[in-house]
C-alpha cells in the first residue's frame, strides 16, 4: 500500500501522549487539518482545539473513514468501548497502538480484521515522549508495508528515538525496560535527594546536582564507545568514595535487586496482555 503523505490521521484518545504526538507532527510541518481526534471529554476537547487548532469529535462518526492512519491513544481498559463505535469506520486504516497491554490479536478481532492481513503496529512509548526525548519500541504485523512502516516513524520520530523488534513478545521487555524506566530513575533520584538532605544541603541543591549528574552520566554513556561497566570502573579508585558506595550498593545486593524489578514489571506486562485478551 502506497500512503499519501498528508493524509488524515485519526486519533482515538486526545490525552497526554496523543497531545505529545501531535504536538511533533505540527512542529514537523502537518498541517492540524489533516489530523483529526475522538475525545469524549469536552474540557480536553477544548484544549485541543484552542492549542492546535484540530477538528474533535466527541464520538465516533464517518468522518473517521477519512483516515489513513489510526493512532489508539486509550486507557487499556478502555480499548475495546471505543473500538465498538469506531469500527465500521476504521477496519480499513493501518492501525497504530501506542496502549500497553492489549496485543494486536485483540485489536485485530475488536477492529474486524482478519489476523494474516492485519494493519497493525504496536508501540511502546515512555513518558519523556512529553518533551521529545522519548524512547519507543516498535512492533509491526507481516501485513504492515514499508511505507506505513515510514508513516508510523514519521507519527513517532518527533518525540524520541525509535526501536523496532521482530517479535510482539519482545514488547513486554520494551515495556519493562524503557516504558516503565522512567519510574526508575526517579526512585534514584529520590534516594539521591534524601541523601543530600541528609547531609546538610538544601533541597533545590540536592536537586540540582542530583539531575545534572544523571543527565551528564547519561549523556556520556550515550557518546562513549566503551560500556558504562568500563566507564564506572574510570571512576572508581580503590579505597576511595565511589568504591565505598558501590560496595555498600553491592551489599545491599542493588544490582540484583533492579534486574528482578524490571523481569517483574515484564512478567505484569505479559499478563496484562493475558487479562485484556480475554
Amino acid at each position: 500500500m502506497n500512503v499519501k503523505p498528508q493524509s488524515t490521521i485519526a486519533f482515538i484518545g486526545g490525552g497526554n501522549m496523543a497531545s505529545a504526538l501531535i504536538g511533533g507532527l505540527i512542529r514537523a510541518g502537518r498541517s492540524p487539518a489533516d489530523l483529526l481526534v475522538v475525545e469524549p471529554f469536552e474540557a480536553q476537547r477544548d484544549k485541543l482545539q484552542a492549542d492546535f487548532g484540530l477538528r474533535c469529535l466527541a464520538a465516533a462518526d464517518p468522518t473517521l473513514a477519512d483516515a489513513a492512519l489510526v493512532v489508539w491513544a486509550v486507557k487499556p481498559q478502555l480499548f475495546a468501548p471505543a473500538a465498538a463505535p469506531c469500527k465500521p469506520f476504521v477496519a480499513g486504516a493501518l492501525q497504530l497502538s501506542v496502549m500497553a497491554g492489549i496485543r494486536s490479536e485483540t485489536m485485530a478481532q475488536a477492529l474486524g480484521q482478519v489476523l494474516d492481513r492485519a494493519r497493525i503496529v504496536r508501540s511502546m512509548p515512555n513518558t519523556p515522549a512529553l518533551i521529545g526525548r522519548g524512547i519507543a519500541g516498535l512492533y509491526a504485523r507481516p501485513a504492515v508495508s514499508v511505507a506505513e512502516r515510514a508513516l508510523v516513524e514519521q507519527v513517532l520520530m518527533p518525540t524520541g528515538s525509535l526501536v523496532w523488534v521482530d517479535r510482539e513478545a519482545d514488547l513486554d521487555a520494551v515495556t519493562a525496560l524503557s516504558g516503565s524506566g522512567p519510574a526508575y530513575v526517579f526512585y534514584f533520584l529520590e534516594a539521591m535527594m534524601d541523601a543530600a538532605s541528609e547531609m546538610g544541603l538544601s533541597p533545590a541543591q540536592g536537586k540540582q546536582l542530583a539531575l545534572a549528574t544523571f543527565d551528564g552520566a547519561t549523556a556520556l554513556a550515550a557518546q562513549s564507545d566503551e560500556s558504562p561497566a568500563v566507564l564506572r570502573e574510570r571512576v572508581t579508585s580503590k579505597g576511595g568514595t565511589t568504591h565505598a558506595a558501590l560496595e555498600s550498593l553491592r551489599g545491599d545486593g542493588v544490582g540484583p535487586a533492579l534486574v528482578r524489578a524490571v523481569r517483574a514489571a515484564q512478567q505484569r506486562a505479559k499478563a496484562l496482555g493475558d487479562e485484556f485478551g480475554g
